[in-house]
């Protein structure tokens, strides 16, 4: 899906920079005699901070919206960002990736280690000076009362990852909120991480 995401983007700009974007991965699928099938067809929501750059997306769905397999759009669904306060529980699309480079070794952090909170903030910040928006009020943790939270394992491209499967509150100004929603949390949103519902 992040191949077909990227075809429709068709803007090296935007492919090779920081991602202000998230998507989930595709649903509605299930496992038949191990092969995946889609009886009833599957659906894939794109989040998106810049809506001239939406618009774009959905103009290269209409010209080619094949996806793979024999797969194909059939329906475009535009939502509005939703009106957030300054404190919201958000339940997750697709896992939260948090890596560091230390010493050109990649430590992946998990949703039970301590510095995962300061880190996911800190992303997200950037992303926020990126965008020229400002809000030192902003905190991120993981909501550890969850006790379904987990660590997947992720192979994109032949590298493992070790992602977190647990919800966040994230707590700041309600269009801080509103944008965390659309670009999601953690590293690597462009690729399929990190997206919230």
């Amino acid at each position: 899906m992040a191949g077909i995401f990227h075809k429709w983007v068709n803007d090296a700009e935007i492919h090779d920079s920081l991602s202000l974007y998230s998507f989930s991965w595709l649903r509605g699928g299930g496992v038949n005699n191990n092969n995946l099938d889609f009886p009833k067809g599957g659906y894939w929501f794109i989040s998106i901070y810049d809506s001239e750059t939406l618009m774009k997306i959905i103009k290269q769905i209409q010209i080619n919206p094949n996806i793979a397999y024999g797969m194909t759009v059939k329906e475009v669904v535009i939502f509005e960002t939703p009106e957030f306060s300054s404190e919201q529980r958000f339940m997750l699309a697709t896992p939260i990736f948090i890596k560091r480079t230390m010493d050109k070794k990649s430590i992946h952090y998990l949703y039970f280690d301590n510095e995962s909170d300061k880190l996911m903030t800190e992303t997200l910040k950037t992303k926020l000076k990126k965008a020229g928006i400002n809000d030192e009020s902003l905190k991120i943790s993981f909501d550890r009362s969850y006790d379904k939270a987990k660590v997947k394992l992720i192979s994109y491209k032949g590298i493992k990852n070790k992602a977190n499967l647990c919800p966040v509150i994230i707590t700041g100004k309600p269009e801080t909120l509103a944008f965390a929603w659309n670009v999601g949390i953690g590293n690597s949103t462009g690729i399929g991480f990190g997206a919230l519902l």
